[in-house]
C-alpha cells in the first residue's frame, strides 16, 4: 500500500493556532525535496508565497487544479490535496487539516493520501487531535506528535453586530448570508471585507490586506476562514450554527465550530469567540463552549474512502472499482461525489462506451469527470458540459479546439457587473483554468493557461472593487466609529439645486456626484445627520448615473480650452477626461474620480455612451481621419499606403511631406487618387485634409494631439487666420501653419501659391521646357496678406527664382525642384529630412 515503511509517519496533532502549518514548511524546507497538500486553493498560494521566498522562484512549485506553476528545477511542491503528484519521489511529504477525511464530499481524497502519500525520508500528517484513532488504526507505526494551543481561546457571549469590538470576523455559510451580514456592517460601522472560498487568491488577498491593513474593522466570511488562513483577528463570532454540506442543513459539529474559532488570536495573543444571538439554534450550548475552550472534542469514529488506484481496464471496470467497499473496520464508502454520477451517467451513451475501450482513453474519461463544478450547476448541466469536452479529448488530436476555448473565456473577459455576476464569471473561468492546465487537452496549454488566468485576474480586481464599492464606505466607517444610534430613520431631502437636508439641516451638496460637506457640518452634533444621508446620497447618485448612462448627444460636449486637459461634459458638469490610447483617433475614455460612488456596472454602462457618443462626433467632425484610421490597418493596402496613413492619423491629419518622403513616393497613382479623395492633398511642402483647419474639426485635433500626449490642450490661431506672425498662438506647423522667414503661412494657402505658380509658368512657356519667365498674380499673394521677402522665399522652396522684369512687377522663371531626401530621416534628427527640403525658405 505505501512505498516507504511507516515508521517514517509523523503526525502532528491539536487545536488551531498550534503552528502546525508552520512547522511542516519548516521541515519541508531543511529537506533536499518536499511537498505539502492543502485543503484550499488559497492556503497553497499563500504558503507558495512564502517558500518562494526562501528558496527562489524557480525551485518552487505549485500545483492546483486550476494553477499550475513548475519549474523545470522545482524540488518543493505546494499544492491543494487533489493536485499532489504522489508519483513523484520526493524527501520529505505532509498532508495538512487530514481529519477533512471525515468530511462526506472530499474526504475520500485525505483518507487516500493519509494511506498513499509518502516521503522518502519523512511523511507528516497534520489535523485535530480528533483524528487520533483513526490513525492509529491505519497506521499503526505512526509516532503523534500534541501541539498546544500557543494562546488561550475564550467564550464571549452572545453580542449583536452592532457591538462587536474592533478586529472581529463574522462567519456565515452562504454566500447571501455574507452579504446580508456585510451590507449590515456597512451601515452600522462604515464596512468590512469580505473572504470566501470561492473567491480567487487575488481577489480574497486584496480583501485581507484592506481589513489588515485597518481600512475596515470587520471580517465576513465563510468557515474557509477555519483551514489556516493567516489573519489578525481578535473575535471571531458566529452567524449561524448550521450549514448545507452538500446533502442537508445540518448543526456544526463541536470540532468544526473550534476549527473556526481558533482563528481568533495569534501566536501567543488570546482571542475571543462567541455567537450573534443567546438563544435558539443560533447559540452555543454549555457544553459545546466548554469543549472549545478546553479542545475536547469527540474522536472520529470513521473516514471515508474510495478507491485511489482505480481500474482503468475498461468503463465498468473503473466504475466498479470506484464503488468498491473499503476493506478496513474504520472506513467508510464515500457518498457518490460529482465526478463519479457524471462518469455513470456517460456510461450509459453508446458513443462513450465505443470511444473509451482502452485504458489510456478510459484514464482520459476519468480525468474528465474530474472537472470540478466550479459553477455549481449540478450534475445534469454538468454533465452535459463533460460529454462536449470528452467528444474533443476523444477524437483527432485529442485537444480541445482552439476557437471553442478561446470563444468561451472571451465571453467572460466582461469587468461589468454586480458582485454575483462577477463571482459567477470567476467560477466559470477556473473551470477553463483547469482544462488550460492539463498538459495534453490543449495544443497550447501555456498560452491559453496564461489568457485564462489573466482573465480571472481581471475579474478578480474588478470583483474586489465591485465588493468594496458594495460593502465598504470609508467615509461612514470614520463616523460610525462616533456614532451609538441608529441614523437610518431620519429624513433625508436633497433639493432642486442639490442642497442636501437633514430633519432641515443642510450639510452638504451634492454637486453632481460629488457630495461637498457644509462647512459647520463636521461639529458633533451633525455627526448623526451625516450618516443618515449617506443611504440617500447613494440613490440620487445612482439615479444621475443611469441619466448619464442614457444621456442625448445634445446634451454632452467636449470641453478643451487652452491649458486645460481635453473634458467630456455632461449639461455643464465633467464626468470624464481624454487619455493616451491605441491611437490618436481613439483616445481612452477615463471616467471622473467623482463617478467612483457609482456601482462598477453602471460606471461601465457610462464609459460606454460616452465612448460612443465620442466616435460619432469625430466621424462627423474629422471624417477624413476616421478614413485614413481605417486604411492604416487595412492589410489589404500596400506599405506605403498603410505608411502615409497612419502619420497622417498619428499628426492629426497633417503631417510635413520630408517626415515621410520615401513612403509618398512609393504611393501609386491608384493610391494617390485614393488618397484624393479621402480629402488628403499630397502638397509640395506637406500632407494635409484641408478640413483639419476649420476652427470646429481644429478644435477636436487639438483635443485629440493633447490626449496622445496626456496634457493639456495648446493655444490654437485665431479662426480664418492665413498668415501669422511669428511667435503667435498657433503659429506652428503642429496647428498647420509653415515658418516661412518673419512670417507662418497656412499650408492649405502654400499650395494653393504652388499650384498658381506651375499653372502660370506652364501658361507662359508653351510647350517649351518651362524656364520662360512668368508673372505671378500679384493679387493673391496680398489678399492672403503675404510679405515680398516670404513669397521670395516661398517661390525659392517651389523651385523659382527671380528673373529680369522690364518693370517693377516681379517675375520668375523654373531653375528646378530642390533635392526630395530619398531617405528616412536619421532617428536622433527628426527634422534633418524636412531642413534639406526647406533650406532655400531660410527655415
Amino acid at each position: 500500500m505505501n512505498r516507504h515503511d511507516e515508521h517514517q509517519v509523523t503526525a502532528v496533532l491539536g487545536p488551531t493556532n498550534t503552528g502546525k502549518t508552520h512547522l511542516a514548511v519548516e521541515r519541508m524546507c531543511g529537506h533536499s525535496s518536499g511537498m505539502i497538500g492543502f485543503p484550499l486553493r488559497l492556503l497553497a498560494r499563500e504558503v507558495y508565497d512564502r517558500v518562494v521566498k526562501l528558496k527562489g522562484a524557480n525551485r518552487v512549485a505549485l500545483i492546483t487544479g486550476e494553477e499550475k506553476i513548475v519549474p523545470k528545477d522545482a524540488r518543493w511542491f505546494l499544492c491543494t490535496v487533489e493536485s499532489m503528484p504522489l508519483e513523484k519521489d520526493l524527501a520529505f511529504v505532509a498532508v495538512d487539516e487530514a481529519q477533512l477525511g471525515a468530511d462526506p464530499e472530499r474526504g475520500h481524497v485525505f483518507t487516500d493520501r493519509i494511506l498513499r502519500a509518502r516521503g522518502r525520508d519523512e511523511t507528516m500528517l497534520l489535523g485535530s487531535e480528533a483524528l487520533r484513532p483513526m490513525l492509529k488504526a491505519l497506521v499503526p507505526k505512526i509516532e503523534i506528535i500534541n501541539r498546544p494551543r500557543f494562546s488561550t481561546l475564550t467564550y464571549a457571549g452572545a453580542k449583536k453586530i452592532s457591538r462587536l469590538p474592533k478586529r472581529s470576523a463574522i462567519v456565515a455559510f452562504s454566500a447571501e448570508e455574507v452579504y446580508a451580514v456585510a451590507e449590515m456592517l456597512r451601515r452600522l460601522r462604515g464596512g468590512a471585507a469580505v473572504v470566501m472560498g470561492a473567491l480567487s487568491p487575488r481577489t480574497r488577498n486584496a480583501q485581507v490586506a484592506m481589513f489588515q491593513a485597518g481600512e475596515v474593522d470587520y471580517l465576513v466570511a465563510t468557515d474557509a476562514i477555519g483551514m489556516g488562513l493567516n489573519m489578525d483577528v481578535a473575535h471571531v463570532a458566529f452567524a449561524s450554527l448550521n450549514k448545507f454540506d452538500g446533502r442537508r442543513q445540518r448543526r456544526l459539529t463541536v470540532a468544526e465550530m473550534a476549527q473556526i474559532a481558533g482563528r481568533a488570536g495569534r501566536h501567543q495573543r488570546d482571542g475571543t469567540f462567541g455567537a450573534l444571538v443567546e438563544e435558539g439554534p443560533g447559540a452555543f450550548t454549555p457544553e459545546e463552549v466548554l469543549s472549545i475552550e478546553e479542545h475536547r472534542f469527540p474522536p472520529l469514529e470513521q473516514l471515508y474512502w474510495r478507491q485511489g488506484e482505480p481500474d482503468y481496464s475498461s468503463v465498468a471496470a473503473l466504475i466498479d472499482s470506484l464503488e468498491a467497499r473499503p476493506s478496513h473496520r474504520v472506513l467508510w464508502a464515500a457518498p457518490q461525489a460529482v465526478d463519479l454520477a457524471v462518469l455513470k451517467r456517460m456510461a450509459t451513451e453508446d458513443w462513450v462506451r465505443d470511444r473509451a475501450r482502452s485504458p489510456a482513453m478510459v484514464a482520459r474519461l476519468w480525468a474528465a469527470c474530474g472537472l470540478p463544478d466550479f459553477r455549481k450547476v449540478g450534475v445534469d448541466p454538468h454533465t452535459r458540459f463533460i460529454e462536449r469536452l470528452f467528444r474533443y479529448l476523444s477524437e483527432g488530436m485529442g485537444h480541445v479546439p482552439r476557437d471553442w476555448f478561446a470563444a468561451e473565456i472571451a465571453r467572460l473577459d466582461n469587468v461589468a457587473g454586480d458582485v454575483a455576476t462577477l463571482a459567477g464569471r470567476i467560477a466559470a473561468a477556473r473551470s477553463w483554468s483547469y482544462i488550460a492546465n492539463r498538459a495534453d487537452w490543449l495544443a497550447d496549454p501555456a498560452h491559453w493557461a496564461a489568457r485564462a488566468g489573466a482573465i480571472e485576474e481581471r475579474l478578480s480586481d474588478a470583483l474586489h472593487a465591485s465588493l468594496t464599492q458594495r460593502f465598504v464606505d470609508k467615509r461612514t466607517t470614520l463616523l460610525m466609529r462616533q456614532i451609538g444610534a441608529d441614523p437610518r430613520a431620519l429624513p433625508v431631502v436633497i433639493g432642486p439645486e442639490g442642497e442636501v437636508l437633514v430633519e432641515d439641516h443642510a450639510i452638504g451638496r451634492l454637486d453632481g456626484f460629488r457630495f461637498i460637506v457644509a462647512g459647520d457640518a463636521r461639529a458633533a452634533d451633525k455627526r448623526l445627520l451625516l450618516a443618515a444621508a449617506e443611504r440617500r446620497l447613494g440613490d440620487e447618485r445612482a439615479r444621475r448615473g443611469n441619466a448619464l448612462a442614457e444621456a442625448g448627444d445634445d446634451d454632452l460636449a467636449l470641453a478643451a480650452e487652452p491649458g486645460t486637459v481635453p473634458t467630456l461634459r455632461w449639461l455643464d458638469l465633467a464626468v470624464a477626461t481624454l487619455g493616451p490610447g491605441p491611437t490618436v483617433l481613439r483616445p481612452r475614455v477615463l471616467l471622473d474620480r467623482a463617478l467612483d460612488c457609482l456601482s462598477v456596472e453602471l460606471r461601465a454602462r457610462i464609459e460606454t455612451r460616452l465612448r460612443d457618443w465620442l466616435a460619432g462626433q469625430l466621424k462627423r467632425a474629422l471624417p477624413g481621419l476616421v478614413v485614413l484610421d481605417a486604411v492604416q490597418r487595412d492589410p489589404a493596402a500596400t506599405p506605403a499606403s498603410r505608411a502615409v496613413a497612419a502619420a497622417l492619423v498619428a499628426q492629426g491629419g497633417l503631417v510635413s511631406r520630408a517626415e515621410i518622403a520615401v513612403a509618398v513616393d512609393g504611393l501609386d497613382a491608384v493610391a494617390r487618387k485614393a488618397f484624393r479623395a479621402a480629402g488628403v492633398t499630397i502638397g509640395a511642402l506637406d500632407l494635409f485634409d484641408s478640413r483639419v483647419l476649420k476652427p470646429g474639426p481644429a478644435r477636436w485635433r487639438r483635443a485629440l494631439l493633447a490626449a496622445r500626449q496626456g496634457g493639456a490642450v495648446t493655444a490654437g490661431a485665431q479662426p480664418g487666420a492665413t498668415v501669422l506672425g511669428r511667435g503667435a498662438a498657433g503659429a506652428t506647423l503642429d496647428h498647420g501653419y509653415r515658418p516661412v522667414g518673419d512670417q507662418t503661412v497656412r499650408v492649405d494657402l502654400i499650395e494653393r501659391i504652388a499650384r498658381a505658380a506651375h499653372d502660370a509658368r506652364g501658361t507662359s512657356s508653351g510647350r517649351g521646357d518651362g524656364r520662360k519667365p512668368f508673372m505671378l498674380d500679384p493679387a493673391l499673394a496680398l489678399s492672403m496678406g503675404l510679405t515680398r521677402p516670404t513669397l521670395e522665399r516661398l517661390m525659392a522652396g517651389f523651385g523659382f527664382r527671380p528673373a529680369a522684369s522690364p518693370d517693377d512687377a516681379p517675375r520668375w522663371t523654373w531653375r528646378g525642384r530642390p533635392p526630395v531626401p530619398v531617405t528616412p530621416p536619421p532617428k536622433d534628427n527628426a527634422f534633418a529630412a524636412l531642413a534639406a527640403l526647406t533650406a532655400p525658405l531660410g527655415i
